[in-house]
């Protein structure tokens, strides 16, 4: 998996830059700029929203004395996808709309958690379970 996220640290940079180039040759430097800097700044704005309501979501689960299982999928979802839309970029932005838009984040949160149940089942990952 680690020669994956360095594969993709190493590639995305260029695919980005690459992209940047072709939509300034379309539509020109300055509205490819303050397009970046829109994104950036609805992403800022969703990320604050989708996050605060995740939180009272998990708070309200906790009061209940249920575990917020969801919820931390969708806070690690929601953290991930502000990041990335902070990250200038076409592709990094799309991906990032994508984590935090609650109707595309349902099956992005599925693939999530089979990694990780693959994950544990081969022994990348140790749970500890206290009786």
């Amino acid at each position: 998996m680690w020669k994956w996220i360095i594969l993709t640290i190493l590639i995305m940079p260029a695919l980005e830059l690459a992209v940047i180039l072709w939509a300034g040759s379309l539509v020109g430097g300055w509205s490819v700029f303050g397009f970046i800097l829109l994104t950036g700044f609805i992403g800022a704005v969703l990320a604050k929203q989708q996050g605060a309501e995740t939180l009272q979501q998990a708070n309200e689960r906790m009061q209940r004395s249920e575990m917020p299982g969801e919820q931390i999928f969708d806070g690690i979802c929601i953290l991930v996808g502000g990041l990335l839309l902070l990250t200038p970029g076409f592709i990094t932005d799309t991906i990032g709309f994508s984590l935090l838009l609650p109707f595309s984040r349902g099956p992005l949160k599925q693939l999530l958690k089979r990694q990780i149940e693959q994950m544990v089942r081969n022994g990348q990952v140790i749970t500890y379970r206290r009786f």
